[in-house]
This record gives C-alpha cells, sequence and structure tokens, in this order.
C-alpha cells in the first residue's frame, strides 16, 4: 500500500507541467489557442492564480513548451557516455540528431503552431529563449573547438560564429516541418551536410594558409 503511494507521489506532475500538456492538448483539439485563461484554466480544472505562478501568458506556456524541449534533449546529449569524447562538430551533430528525434514527439503540435516558412533572419517569439540557452551551449563548444584547434579564431568573423549556428538551426526546424520523407530521412542529410559545412568553414582551409602566407610576405619584404 504504502509502495503505491510512493508511486503516485513520483509521477504526479507538477502544475507546470499540467498547463504546460493542457496547452497542448486543447491547440491539437480546438486547431487554435484558448480564447481566454480564464476559460482555460477552468476547462483544465486548475486555480486562475495557480496559472500566474508559473506563466503570465499564452506565449509564454509557447516558450516553455520549446525551452523545455531544448533542455531535454542538451541534457540527454550531455548524458550520453561517450559525450565528452565526441569532437565539437560530432557533439553539434549528436544534438541536432537528438533534437529532431524529441520534435518528432511534437510533431502535430508543431505543425499547428509554427508555419511552414520560417525567416531565418527573424527569431519567432517562442523560440527567443531557446535562443539564449542555445548561443550559451554553442559558445562553449566554440571555445572547445579553438582550444582543440577544430575551429579557427578569426578576427571579427570569430563573434558571429554563434549566431550562424542560431540560423542553421531555424534551418534545421523548417526543413523537418516541411520534410515528408520517410523517417525524416532527408532532414537527416541536411543535418549532416549542414553542419558539415559549416565546421569546414569555421576549421582552419587554404584562405587561412594564403593570408597566413600574405602576412609572412608583407613582414619580411
Amino acid at each position: 500500500m504504502e509502495e503505491k503511494k510512493a508511486a503516485k507521489k513520483a509521477v504526479r506532475k507538477s502544475p507546470e507541467e499540467k498547463i504546460r500538456e493542457g496547452y497542448i492538448s486543447y491547440v491539437l483539439e480546438h486547431g487554435k489557442k484558448p480564447e481566454s485563461i480564464f476559460k482555460f484554466v477552468k476547462d483544465l480544472k486548475i486555480k486562475e492564480e495557480d496559472f500566474y505562478e508559473s506563466f503570465n501568458s499564452f506565449e509564454n506556456i509557447e516558450k516553455q513548451i520549446w525551452l523545455s524541449i531544448f533542455n531535454e534533449t542538451l541534457e540527454m546529449v550531455k548524458n550520453d557516455s561517450v559525450y565528452d569524447e565526441y569532437s565539437v562538430r560530432e557533439k553539434m551533430l549528436a544534438f541536432f540528431y537528438s533534437f529532431i528525434e524529441k520534435l518528432k514527439g511534437h510533431r502535430s503540435y508543431i505543425l499547428q503552431t509554427v508555419p511552414k516558412k520560417i525567416r531565418p533572419e527573424l527569431t519567432p517569439y517562442y523560440l527567443i529563449e531557446v535562443r539564449k540557452a542555445f548561443k550559451d551551449w554553442v559558445n562553449e563548444l566554440l571555445l572547445e573547438g579553438e582550444e582543440t584547434e577544430e575551429i579557427e579564431k578569426r578576427p571579427v568573423i570569430s563573434k558571429k560564429y554563434d549566431e550562424a549556428l542560431w540560423l542553421q538551426f531555424l534551418f534545421v526546424i523548417g526543413f523537418w516541418i516541411k520534410d515528408e520523407s520517410r523517417g525524416f530521412e532527408k532532414t537527416d542529410g541536411a543535418i549532416e551536410k549542414s553542419v558539415n559545412l559549416a565546421f569546414d568553414l569555421m576549421g582552419r582551409g587554404p584562405l587561412d594558409a594564403i593570408v597566413d602566407f600574405g602576412k609572412f610576405l608583407f613582414q619580411n619584404r
């Protein structure tokens, strides 16, 4: 008897989780956002003040839905026993593959709420918090990549790497939304090619050798 009670307590959801899941269910069932917070909490059978303890608007719920998906993905990837052995490029690939797997569980909700065409130059309001978290993690990777010489440190340009990778993040989401291939295999291909291209461009290449040679000639003329 005591074990059953303990099990119930263990699976009991927090008010925040209940609200998030209730919001997703409402959108899927009605094809739109709830008309008002008052009606939403009434249908969900919770007090309005309980809603405002966790969220202040429906838009805030949407931000938290995406942020939770991102955080869960990153935590799962980092907890992988081989994560620390990965190169920076491999860590980024692992994240994107895992992120898409997470998104699959929310595809109906995402298709209902996200436009099929995402403008990469504009960060949607529901991804504002994700953008901050993503860039924090990416900047850690970039520092690691510079230390391991996987990434070339370049004046001015290096400061833009995190923004370039954020645009890639938006590209991957947009591609996946439109992908109708079996098992989203085209998205897997897009991730592999786009991440490899990004790290090839950020890594040392022929252009860097030309610049170094130019500097050498200038200093020894």
